[in-house]
Protein backbone atom coordinates (compact mmCIF):
# COMPACT_ATOMS: atom_id res chain seq x y z
CA UNK A 1 0.00 0.00 0.00
CA UNK A 2 1.23 3.48 -0.89
CA UNK A 3 0.07 6.18 1.50
CA UNK A 4 -0.75 9.64 0.22
CA UNK A 5 0.57 12.69 2.05
CA UNK A 6 -2.83 13.44 3.55
CA UNK A 7 -2.78 10.22 5.60
CA UNK A 8 0.38 11.38 7.36
CA UNK A 9 -1.23 14.75 8.01
CA UNK A 10 -4.22 13.02 9.61
CA UNK A 11 -1.84 11.07 11.83
CA UNK A 12 -0.02 14.27 12.84
CA UNK A 13 -3.42 15.72 13.80
CA UNK A 14 -4.03 12.75 16.09
CA UNK A 15 -6.53 10.84 13.95
CA UNK A 16 -6.62 7.32 15.39
CA UNK A 17 -8.29 5.82 12.28
CA UNK A 18 -5.37 6.97 10.14
CA UNK A 19 -2.91 5.57 12.67
CA UNK A 20 -4.66 2.20 12.64
CA UNK A 21 -4.54 2.09 8.83
CA UNK A 22 -0.77 2.47 8.98
CA UNK A 23 -0.34 0.07 11.89
CA UNK A 24 -2.36 -2.69 10.22
CA UNK A 25 -0.88 -2.36 6.73
CA UNK A 26 1.17 -5.35 5.75
CA UNK A 27 3.50 -3.29 3.56
CA UNK A 28 4.05 0.46 3.80
CA UNK A 29 5.29 2.62 0.96
CA UNK A 30 5.36 6.27 0.08
CA UNK A 31 6.50 8.07 -3.03
CA UNK A 32 9.49 10.37 -2.98
CA UNK A 33 6.97 13.13 -3.69
CA UNK A 34 5.16 12.42 -0.41
CA UNK A 35 8.46 12.29 1.44
CA UNK A 36 9.43 15.71 0.07
CA UNK A 37 6.00 17.16 0.91
CA UNK A 38 6.31 15.90 4.49
CA UNK A 39 9.81 17.35 4.87
CA UNK A 40 8.75 20.66 3.33
CA UNK A 41 5.76 20.87 5.66
CA UNK A 42 7.89 20.53 8.79
CA UNK A 43 8.40 23.76 10.70
CA UNK A 44 11.87 22.90 12.04
CA UNK A 45 14.62 20.25 12.09
CA UNK A 46 13.09 18.58 15.13
CA UNK A 47 9.80 18.02 13.31
CA UNK A 48 11.67 16.70 10.26
CA UNK A 49 13.47 14.22 12.53
CA UNK A 50 10.16 13.16 14.09
CA UNK A 51 8.82 12.41 10.61
CA UNK A 52 11.93 10.42 9.68
CA UNK A 53 11.72 8.49 12.98
CA UNK A 54 8.06 7.66 12.32
CA UNK A 55 8.84 6.39 8.82
CA UNK A 56 11.70 4.28 10.16
CA UNK A 57 9.67 2.91 13.09
CA UNK A 58 6.90 1.69 10.78
CA UNK A 59 9.35 0.41 8.16
CA UNK A 60 8.15 2.66 5.33
CA UNK A 61 9.95 2.30 2.04
CA UNK A 62 10.38 5.46 -0.03
CA UNK A 63 9.88 4.69 -3.71
CA UNK A 64 12.15 6.73 -6.00
CA UNK A 65 11.19 8.81 -8.99
CA UNK A 66 12.13 6.68 -11.98
CA UNK A 67 12.09 7.52 -15.66
CA UNK A 68 8.90 5.47 -16.10
CA UNK A 69 7.18 7.22 -13.20
CA UNK A 70 8.18 10.61 -14.58
CA UNK A 71 6.89 9.72 -18.02
CA UNK A 72 3.59 8.36 -16.68
CA UNK A 73 3.12 11.45 -14.46
CA UNK A 74 3.65 13.71 -17.48
CA UNK A 75 1.05 11.74 -19.42
CA UNK A 76 -1.37 12.09 -16.49
CA UNK A 77 -0.85 15.86 -16.48
CA UNK A 78 -1.60 16.02 -20.21
CA UNK A 79 -4.70 13.85 -19.79
CA UNK A 80 -6.16 15.17 -16.55
CA UNK A 81 -4.88 18.61 -15.58
CA UNK A 82 -7.35 20.55 -17.71
CA UNK A 83 -10.37 18.31 -17.19
CA UNK A 84 -9.87 17.39 -13.54
CA UNK A 85 -7.33 19.86 -12.17
CA UNK A 86 -4.69 17.20 -11.49
CA UNK A 87 -1.56 18.78 -9.99
CA UNK A 88 2.03 17.66 -10.60
CA UNK A 89 2.57 16.27 -7.11
CA UNK A 90 -0.55 14.13 -7.26
CA UNK A 91 0.41 12.95 -10.75
CA UNK A 92 3.78 11.74 -9.42
CA UNK A 93 2.14 9.97 -6.46
CA UNK A 94 -0.42 8.29 -8.73
CA UNK A 95 2.23 7.28 -11.26
CA UNK A 96 4.36 5.81 -8.47
CA UNK A 97 1.43 3.67 -7.32
CA UNK A 98 0.55 2.48 -10.82
CA UNK A 99 4.15 1.77 -11.86
CA UNK A 100 4.71 -0.29 -8.71
CA UNK A 101 1.31 -2.04 -8.86
CA UNK A 102 0.26 -0.85 -5.41
CA UNK A 103 -3.05 0.60 -4.28
CA UNK A 104 -3.05 4.20 -3.03
CA UNK A 105 -4.65 5.10 0.29
CA UNK A 106 -5.91 8.68 0.32
CA UNK A 107 -8.73 10.79 1.70
CA UNK A 108 -8.49 12.92 -1.46
CA UNK A 109 -10.11 10.40 -3.78
CA UNK A 110 -11.57 13.11 -6.02
CA UNK A 111 -8.03 14.19 -6.96
CA UNK A 112 -7.20 10.70 -8.18
CA UNK A 113 -10.51 9.14 -9.27
CA UNK A 114 -10.20 9.96 -13.01
CA UNK A 115 -6.90 8.10 -13.36
CA UNK A 116 -7.37 4.76 -15.05
CA UNK A 117 -5.37 1.81 -13.71
CA UNK A 118 -4.98 3.48 -10.30
CA UNK A 119 -6.44 1.37 -7.49
CA UNK A 120 -7.73 3.65 -4.73
CA UNK A 121 -8.32 2.80 -1.10
CA UNK A 122 -10.37 5.70 0.13
CA UNK A 123 -9.94 6.90 3.71
CA UNK A 124 -12.62 8.75 5.65
CA UNK A 125 -11.32 10.53 8.73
Amino acid sequence: MIFDTDIFIWIQRGNSKASRKVETARYRYLSIQTYMELMQGAVNKRQQQTIKDFLFEFDFKVLPLTENIGHRAAVYIEEYSLSSGLRAGDAIIAATAVENNFPLMTSNTKHFRPIRKLVLNGFRP
